[in-house]
This record gives C-alpha cells, structure tokens and sequence, in this order.
C-alpha cells in the first residue's frame, strides 16, 4: 500500500524512544541555563566536563556547544564498555542542545563523532555513590552489525517470492478463464503471501505501488487507469466489473511481480529498515488495516493483519540476536502480544481459528462489522504491542564503539 514517508515517521519515532530509552531530554540551551556549558570542537570533546572535579551520581545537565566545522553526535559512555547512556543526535554548530540523563556511580566519558568522519573522545570522569533511577546503558550498535539480520530477511524474502508468484499466477489464471468466483477464492492467498513481506517494501520501490498500492492520492480515485495491483483486482471483484476488464489486471500484476524477483537480488536493503519496520508493519496495519481504510470489497482486513503480524515475527527474528543483550525483557514480551493479538483475530472469524470456511474471504469479519468487545479487543492488543515495539529502532540504532 501506498506509505507514510519513511524518514518521517523514523524522526517523530526517534524523538519520543530516545527519552525513554536512555533518559535523555534534548532542548534549547534556554531550557536549562544554569547547566554548565560543554564545548565540542576539532580539537577536543567535552573537556571542560572530563577536568571538573569528580562528583556524585545523580541527576545530569549538560548545555552542548558546537564550535566545530560540522555537525556532531554527542554520546555519554562508559569508556571500558562503550555502553551509551545518553545521547545528543544532529547537535549543528553555533546551536546549543541540552543533554540530560540520570547516572549511578561509575566511569564517563563524552564521544563525539563529527559528519566528516572524525571522532574524538574525552578523558574519563569517575562518580561516586549511587541511585536508584539510573538509567541503563546500552551497547554500541556499530552499523555493520545489522549486516547478518538484513542477509537473513533477504533469504527469508527471496525464498517467500516462488510462492507469491505462484498465487498470483492462479489468479491470472482464474481471471483469464472468466471464473470470477474462483478468482475471488484464489485473490486473498496471493494478496496475503505479499502482505507477509511487509520489511522488504522499500527494497521492492516502484513495484510495492503496482503491486499493493492503494486507490488514495489518485486523481481518478478508483477509476484511476493508472491503479493496478492486488486492490484494484479486489475492487473489481467486489463491485461486480466483468472478466473482460479484469483480465489485463491479472497478467499485469504476474509481470510486476515476475519483475520485482528479477529486481530484488540487485536492490539494496538499508540496513536501518529492520528495526524500523519492526514497528512501522503494525503501525500502518492499525491505520489502514484496523479501520478498513484499505478495503476494497472483500471485507478481508483482518487477515491481512494477521499477515502483518507473521512478517512482524519474520522481521523480529533476524533481530533477535540483537535485541535480546540490550533489553532481554522485551521479545518474550512482544512474543505474548502477537500471541495475544493473534487469538483476538482468531476469534473474529466465522469459525473462530478454525480452517477455512470454504468462502471467498475465508471466513473473515469485516472490520465494520466488528462488534464493539471485538474493536476493543484488538485496539487493545494492537496498542500494546506498538508501545513496546516503539522502543525497538532506537535500541539498535547505530551508535560507534570507538
């Protein structure tokens, strides 16, 4: 379907998971005028702090100041570690930030690490004591760790591929001989072996639109001639168009499929996607899933929820090995809410999480006709898991080790 930007939804994302995650408020210098002011140069990082006398855990505000070329990121560390325990992220010459944290007694240091590369670090500042609501550090993620988990996801895509253009061929298949009841019966299968892929969209580019896109922004609406894909196949077949129109559909999504396979073994795969679309899949299931906003006819929402959900797990897994030594609390808890959410999906079919029923939407409450209890319930569900899977980019966002 068609999208939020990327790069939009990441930064509202950031701004709010950085300040749980790791405690730090970030602000104009006016915000906290009696904090003392740190300098960040080409020549030094944090000096002023590194020299002042050792202090006491605590409560922490620092005013950053780039006097340097560049712009930098800040980040507080334990020096023998590398563990970041506060960060300032984008801090732009001549426009002081406030850095703020909650630290227990140990070794600090500040790093910085400028646009053009270079990295300086400042000597390190014991404090004593201790405190009770001391932030957590959080190992360094240098980018190439997210090398493995996006080799891993590109397998588990290449591999699902085979499958979706076999549905889709069905499909075709189907609207070629004018069986428009079987093309119904055989439309959802296709549609939910794309929907599990949810991670890869942005590698698909182009293709995601063709294949998935939705009718919204179109200056036609859905008479748009330019719509195609999986939605314009389902409008269709829900508002009673004939095989003669459907038919160049059919053979036109096998195409941008077949070319999307030829495509994605030299597309790139950023490698911040993964955690990123770990909590933007059900993010965008909520908005357009949940509210039906992507119906098209066939009243089959739900299950395309439940698709998201798989690719949730799928993108989930290859990060594990990741995620687990920063917040091991957090996927056993996240593996109960998909549990969760899933049996609350389940139980809004005809034959609550049984097989199929045998009919075209396979059984499937559309989400208008959801009952009230079972709105709540999966509202419910689904904002709990998007609260803990919010904290996910910013756990492994790339943060230096030297």
């Amino acid at each position: 379907m068609r999208r939020p930007p990327l790069r939009a939804a990441a930064a509202a994302l950031t701004a709010a998971t950085v300040i749980a995650l790791l405690g730090v408020a970030v602000s104009d210098a006016a915000d906290a005028p009696a904090a003392p002011v740190i300098t960040v140069s080409e020549s030094g990082c944090g000096a002023e702090w590194a020299a002042a006398t050792d202090g006491h855990a605590g409560h922490l505000v620092l005013r950053l100041s780039d006097t340097a070329r560049d712009p930098a990121e800040v980040y507080l560390i334990a020096p023998g570690s590398g563990d970041v325990y506060a960060e300032v992220l984008s801090l732009l010459p001549g426009v002081p930030r406030t850095l703020s944290t909650t630290l227990d007694g140990g070794s600090y240091a500040l790093r910085c690490v400028f646009t053009d590369g270079q990295v300086r670090t400042s000597p390190s500042r014991t404090l004593s004591g201790t405190v009770a609501d001391a932030v957590a550090g959080v190992p360094p993620l240098p980018d190439l760790d997210l090398g493995a988990p996006v080799t891993a996801y590109r397998a588990y895509v290449t591999a699902a591929l085979p499958g979706l253009l076999a549905a889709s061929r069905r499909l075709d298949a189907d609207l070629a001989a004018g069986d428009l009841a079987r093309a119904r019966a055989d439309w959802l299968p296709a549609h939910l072996d794309y929907e599990r892929l949810g991670a890869a969209y942005n590698s698909f580019g182009d293709f995601d639109g063709a294949i998935d896109g939705t009718a919204d922004g179109l200056p036609g609406g859905t008479a748009d001639p330019s719509w195609t894909g999986f939605h314009r196949i389902e409008y269709g077949l829900w508002h009673g168009q004939g095989a003669a129109v459907l038919r160049p559909l059919g053979s036109g999504l096998v195409k941008d499929v077949q070319d999307m396979i030829a495509d994605f073994p030299s597309a790139d795969t950023d490698p911040g996607d993964l955690p990123l679309r770990s909590h933007e899949i059900l993010e965008n299931a909520l908005q357009f899933q949940l509210t039906g906003a992507s119906d098209y006819g066939s009243g089959t929402a739900l299950a395309t929820l439940q698709a998201n959900v798989q690719g949730t797990r799928a993108v989930l897994g290859t990060l594990t090995a990741l995620i687990t030594p920063r917040d091991p609390a957090l996927l056993p808890a996240v593996d109960a809410g998909l549990s969760a959410l899933d049996a609350d999906l389940a139980a809004c079919r005809t034959a609550p999480g049984g097989p199929s029923d045998g009919s075209p939407t396979d059984g499937w409450t559309a989400p208008a006709a959801l009952s009230l209890t079972q709105r709540q319930w999966l509202d419910s569900a689904l904002g709990g898991l998007l609260e803990q899977l919010s904290t996910v980019p910013d756990l492994l966002q790339g943060r230096p080790s030297a």
